[in-house]
């Protein structure tokens, strides 16, 4: 399938955190827009992989996703192997996106880290005519962009999310297991299954959506350099 944009995660449940209100907002413009997660999030504290694929199923239907694949590359195991770089070329040159979304270069996670780094060796080598994926077109998207994680970066764009924040939060609800858990449970509590962390999320999109003059934002970087720019059209 043909996408118009493409998001990359380290785990289930990453896109939706960082990156949700913005796919939101480019699916009702109507853009086609798909998730590839790396891993199944088997190493998390709460949840089991069988109770995560389906929260990431209830999630993508709530963000309205047209495409979604876990290519269960390990957890924790996130190697940059020109056997895992070969799974993300498939996936690129299959889907042929304009624009590729992934997390930012260093986060406090050790896989979100190694994720951004294989997924960009993986973009540049999708674009190599003598990479050979079974016959596949070499493609790399023109646009690369950096989503913010846990770390904060100075942005270059601040996405206007404030039609799309309730969405957001409502494909974020579907992971039940990880997030506004207000009773444990068996389970141990973690950084970000309290109820106040939801109130945090909600404070840093506030405060970037208030630099930019919007109600709820989310951050992005460029990754290619500065930002092409032909025409004051675009502000």
């Amino acid at each position: 399938m043909k996408l118009d944009v493409l998001v990359f995660a380290a785990h289930p449940d990453d896109a939706e955190l960082n990156i949700g209100g913005t796919i939101c907002a480019l699916i009702k413009q109507n853009l086609k827009v798909g998730v590839i997660d790396l891993t199944k999030g088997e190493m998390g504290t709460r949840g089991t992989v069988e109770t995560r694929k389906k929260e990431a199923h209830n999630a993508s239907v709530a963000l309205g996703l047209h495409y979604r694949k876990n290519l269960d590359l390990g957890d924790s195991k996130l190697d940059n192997t020109r056997a895992n770089q070969l799974k993300i070329i498939t996936e690129v040159r299959n889907s042929q996106p304009d624009v590729c979304i992934t997390g930012a270069p260093h986060d406090r996670h050790p896989d979100h880290g190694k994720a951004t780094q294989l997924v960009l060796d993986s973009l540049f080598y999708s674009g190599l005519q003598k990479i050979d994926s079974g016959g596949q077109q070499p493609w790399r998207p023109e646009h690369i962009l950096h989503y913010m994680q846990d770390r904060p970066f100075e942005p270059d764009f601040v996405f206007d999310i404030s039609e799309t924040w309730e969405q957001k939060k409502k494909s974020l609800l579907a992971f039940e297991t990880q997030f506004n858990v207000s009773e444990a449970g068996e389970e141990p509590e973690t950084y970000i299954s309290t109820p106040s962390y939801f109130k945090q999320l909600e404070s840093r999109a506030r405060y970037f959506g208030h630099l930019a003059g919007f109600e709820f934002g989310e951050p992005l970087k460029y990754h290619n350099g500065p930002a092409p720019l032909s025409s004051f059209d675009e502000f």
